[in-house]
């Protein structure tokens, strides 16, 4: 009996039923087949050699498609636990997933000391075993038999996984020697992994509950070829060098202190300013789009986010309530600004006439991280969203969706990230108890999220289970100078709070109507979105951007004064920086400033104050010459000019 496959291409063949991914890309190409590491069946990733017993749409994965490579890490977190059991007789496993880059595995060492100085052995080992070409095969085990494996073996662990499966949905994974607990999808063998590198360790409690044991979670990374880890390494090395929190102290834009919390930044005089800059930007582009500002305050009553839903999505993973002198008066940290605009909405009432209105608020919210997850400013406790809420009518919400989008794309280009990829975040298709609201006002906000990307041409990348728990949402992927990918700025439609909190307009047709609501961040947060910045450009702000713009670099003490006049006639005409009064050298003085990544030096000595000019530096192009003090004020205000309006 045969089925039918239809290829990416749309192209329909015939095979055998039972046939493979593998046997698919064999009828192709012996060098197809010799790539293939996993095969998309009917949308569901699989096993390159799992038999295919039905008509399906089968997509060949290989190491260039991101689900090839995450199958590929998979089965690398597989291998090197492997070499772990065999290294390290008796540990207890607990989970080994694929991550963005590379994989981990956490580990129980059960009493063996280890330490990151066992990484060579590890990777020998592994490398050891990955010649073996063994292959991972796929078995199906009832609940009763694989209690009994994992009893025998003694890997509470696993058991404890075990219990929230049932019948019918377990499976085992054994390569060589090694059986684990897994729902794969696996590559072929183990030869495919050429080339391993353990990066790093950190402690992870179990299951993620500080009440559970810690591991020991081993982070490591594989490749085909040992070319691709040599390269993956060196941009590793310029990451390490790029790290916001390094840069963040040296250019003293941040801190972080014990005695005021874990996750809670201070943002230093440099990274006021640059906070400040960013802000300013913002509020005139929202301006021009017809926001309005608005300010709430950092807690609401318990009751406004039991109204929202926030409540009972995160409470439990929330700062606890604040309970007042008062009986029953209780107050939460804000973890959302959207109820507090949705209070503010409601204020008076409003016609259709008065919509869309756009209620914008760069305000401070607050939720509680683990704090093994904090990292810089990525991950903090809290963080200040450039948060809007527009309330439009139903015909208005793709128009406004769409010029959201304009002002997203304006707020990247102005700060040079170029590439991006527009995420549409969906509902999860089977698990729907995450999300508040029915299915109808659901499928409305999806399709006025596609339309509109559509309409504006975009290229666009579904995601399913992505989705915020109020509505669907587009979010964008930016990828930084060193190609990694970060999610910035957002935009969601939300049928479903307008509901809650009982929202109205008074329709053309003097009825009462329900409005909705898009929510758009185009920074997400102010605290992610200047650690990615100062990534991405190495801490070489945009000149518009840097808390110091100028520096002012006399050769002597002789020329302080004129110096001084020129720093004076600066700080007028809003051009930010320091003069360097110290009684160093001017080579001192300028490799100072090229450290501190100060876009331009303005060196002064004799000749600069007899002619009443200025000698000027500027980062990356060097000496550009000498100019008269107003030359080079008209000059650095072009600068600005272009870099805004491009």
């Amino acid at each position: 009996m045969n089925i039918k496959i239809t290829l990416p291409d749309g192209n329909v063949r015939e095979f055998a039923q039972g046939s493979s991914g593998m046997d698919i890309a064999l009828s192709i190409s012996e060098g197809l087949a010799r790539n293939v590491l996993a095969a998309k069946v009917n949308g569901e990733v699989w096993d390159a050699t799992r038999p295919i017993m039905q008509d399906a749409t089968v997509q060949l994965l290989t190491w260039n498609d991101a689900e090839g490579k995450a199958t590929f890490w998979h089965s690398s977190a597989h291998l090197m636990a492997e070499a772990l059991e065999a290294l390290y007789p008796g540990i207890k496993l607990g989970i080994g997933p694929a991550i963005e880059n590379g994989f981990y595995y956490d580990i129980d060492f059960n009493g063996h000391t280890f330490t990151q100085d066992a990484f060579e052995k590890i990777e020998a080992k592994m490398l050891e075993l990955a010649k073996q070409k063994n292959t991972f095969k796929r078995s199906e085990v009832s609940k009763a038999d694989a209690v009994a494996y994992f009893t025998e073996k003694g890997d509470p662990y696993k058991l404890e996984l075990i219990e929230g499966l049932n019948d019918g949905e377990i499976t085992f994974y054994q390569q060589g020697n090694f059986t684990d607990l897994c729902r794969g999808p696996h590559i072929p063998d183990t030869g495919f992994i050429k080339a391993v590198k353990l990066l790093n360790t950190a402690g992870a409690y179990w299951r993620g509950n500080e009440k559970n044991k810690m591991l020991t979670r081993i982070y490591g990374i594989t490749f085909p070829k040992d070319k691709e880890l040599k390269e993956y390494l060196t941009l590793l090395e310029e990451a390490k060098k790029r790290d916001h929190r390094k840069l963040g102290k040296e250019l003293e834009l941040f801190t972080f202190s014990e005695k005021v919390g874990q996750g809670l930044p201070l943002w230093l005089p440099k990274g006021a300013i640059l906070r400040d800059r960013l802000e300013q930007f913002l509020k005139k582009a929202q301006v021009k789009s017809g926001y309005q500002q608005v300010v709430t305050p950092h807690i609401g009553s318990k009751q406004l986010y039991i109204t929202s839903g926030h409540f009972a999505k995160y409470g439990k993973d929330s700062f606890q309530p604040i309970h007042t002198p008062d009986e029953d008066e209780e107050f939460l940290l804000k973890p959302m600004n959207c109820p507090h605009h949705c209070e503010i909405y409601k204020a008076k009432p409003r016609s259709y006439r008065d919509l869309p209105l756009r209620l914008a608020e760069f305000g401070t919210v607050y939720r509680y991280e683990q704090s093994g997850e904090l990292h810089g400013l990525t991950r903090v406790r809290g963080f200040t969203q450039d948060d809007a809420h527009i309330f439009c009518r139903p015909d208005q919400v793709k128009e406004e969706f769409k010029k959201v989008i304009d002002l997203v794309l304006y707020v990247f280009s102005a700060l040079g990230f170029e590439e991006y990829i527009a995420q549409v975040s969906l509902r999860d298709q089977e698990d729907r108890s995450k999300y508040i609201g029915d299915d109808e006002l659901w499928e409305k906000a999806e399709s006025a999220i596609i339309e509109a990307t559509q309409e504006k041409g975009m290229k666009t990348v579904v995601e399913y289970g992505e989705a915020a728990f109020y509505g669907p949402k587009l979010d964008f992927m930016v990828k930084d100078a060193l190609g990694r990918k970060w999610q910035l700025g957002t935009i969601q439609v939300d049928y479903n709070l307008p509901n809650r909190f009982e929202l109205e307009y008074i329709g053309a047709d003097n009825q009462r109507h329900r409005p909705v609501m898009i929510h758009r961040a185009p920074f997400g947060s102010m605290e992610r979105f200047v650690a990615v910045l100062t990534e991405h450009c190495a801490g070489n702000f945009p000149l518009w951007l840097s808390p110091d713009q100028v520096a002012v670099l006399p050769i002597s003490e002789k020329y302080q004064d004129y110096a001084q006049e020129l720093f004076n006639l600066l700080q007028e005409n809003d051009i930010a920086g320091y003069l360097d009064e110290r009684d160093e050298k001017i080579g001192r003085k300028i490799r100072d400033a090229e450290v501190k990544k100060v876009p331009f030096m303005l060196i002064v000595g004799e000749k600069e104050q007899q002619e009443r000019t200025v000698a000027v530096r500027k980062k990356g192009d060097g000496d550009l010459g000498s100019m008269p003090i107003d030359g080079f004020i008209a000059y650095f205000k072009e600068q600005i000019h272009a870099a805004l309006n491009h």
